[in-house]
């Protein structure tokens, strides 16, 4: 499989998309509290919105694959049937609550699966720095 650059988790395609086993039934439970004459649907009790989760398979020796935002690591469990840890991560910027977990394919060690969960509110860090001297350029020929 060929490896899938920043371009592909900007624009996510549906052939790197996949769904991780386990993760699909997390808050898809009705959310009644057991009464089938409730009238309630589960947007007005309360229930969380989803946040949308994108997936990425890529080939890769790292676990710790670059996408140009900065991550904290904020925990890591053990996966059944797995030889790998699934570890998660959260965005250092202040504002955003997106979150990310990383896990090697107990199938293929040479794959790494990227879930995001949530859509980042803020520019990429690494794409501001690429541009800073740029910018410092246009400011000084404009004379800003």
């Amino acid at each position: 499989m060929p490896e899938l650059g920043l371009a592909s988790l900007l624009l996510p395609s549906a052939a790197a998309a996949v769904s991780l086993q386990g993760d699909e039934a997390e808050g898809e439970a009705g959310g009644g509290g057991g009464r089938s004459n409730d009238k309630s649907t589960p947007t007005t009790m309360g229930k969380k919105a989803m946040s949308p989760k994108f997936a990425f398979r890529t080939k890769s020796p790292n676990d710790i694959l670059d996408d140009g935002y900065r991550w904290r690591k904020y925990g890591q469990k053990a996966v059944k049937n797995s030889p790998y840890p699934r570890s998660y991560y959260r965005c250092t910027h202040h504002t955003c609550n997106v979150k990310k977990q990383v896990q090697r394919q107990s199938k293929d060690a040479s794959i790494v699966v990227t879930t995001y969960e949530g859509i980042h509110n803020h520019p990429c860090e690494k794409l501001m720095e690429a541009f800073a001297p740029l910018l410092k350029q246009i400011q000084f020929l404009t004379g800003l």
